[in-house]
This record gives C-alpha cells, structure tokens and sequence, in this order.
C-alpha cells in the first residue's frame, strides 16, 4: 500500500492520541510534591499505612511507593516473594529483617533490596513504632 504525506498527516495526530490515552491508562506519575501530613492515614492495628503514588514512568515502567509504621513486635505479613522487586527505607526505629532465611537487625537510615521472587519479611523487634517507605519496581503479576 502506499501512502502519500497528506495521508501521514492525517495519521499522526491519531497516533499521538492513542500514545497519550495510553500512557492515562497507566497512570503515568507527573511531578508532583506529596506532603506527609496529607498523606490519607490507613491504621490497622498497631500499625499505620500511607499511600503516597502508584503509577507508572515516562517508560512505562511500573512504579509505587508508601510509607509504613509498624508497631512495637509487628510485621505487616509473613515473610513472602513477589515478581516486582523492593527496595525499603527505614525511616526510624529498628527492624529484624529477613531475606533467604538469614536475618539482619537495622537501623535508622538502612535501605535493603528485594530482588525478584527473593523471599523477604521484617518485624519491629523494639519497643517504640518502625517508620518505613518501600518503593516497589515493576509489574505485580
């Protein structure tokens, strides 16, 4: 088939739209500032739980963060593994985290990563709350 550039002109304005209806699909994040105190607030028990984005990167690359407190001898579930990888902040407190079947305690300031389906779990083995952002990479499925 041959196209001629009147035809071109006419398509690319299609294409364009379908990229960008594309991209809302998939809740492409946008700059964006997300003020802690308007964080909406989800307790659950002893621990609290912060939603602060999910969506995805200029590349399509799926991506979500939120922020945790866990309480006094909590863990938010079982140790699990997921395709997505992790990487978490700890914030303050202190935490016995698990990876592989080898547990590490840290502190204010640590960052681990859980790589896909590498099994991972912590628990706030203190006795004041654990504040911590996980940043979740790629797909869930």
């Amino acid at each position: 088939m041959n196209y001629t550039r009147r035809d071109l002109g006419l398509l690319l304005p299609a294409l364009a739209a379908a990229s960008a209806a594309r991209a809302q699909d998939k809740k492409m994040l946008a700059c964006q500032i997300f003020k802690y105190e308007d964080l909406p607030a989800k307790p659950n028990g002893l621990n609290t739980g912060r939603a602060v984005f999910n969506g995805a990167t200029h590349l399509d690359y799926p991506i979500e963060l939120h922020l945790t407190e866990l309480g006094p001898g909590q863990a938010p579930h079982p140790p699990h593994k997921h395709v997505h990888e992790e990487i978490m902040m700890l914030q303050t407190g202190e935490l016995d985290v698990t990876i592989g079947g080898t547990t590490t305690r840290i502190t204010a300031g640590s960052v681990v990563y859980a790589a896909s389906n590498q099994q991972h779990g912590w628990r706030n083995p203190g006795s004041a709350p654990a504040q911590y952002f996980v940043l979740a990479l790629g797909p869930k499925a």
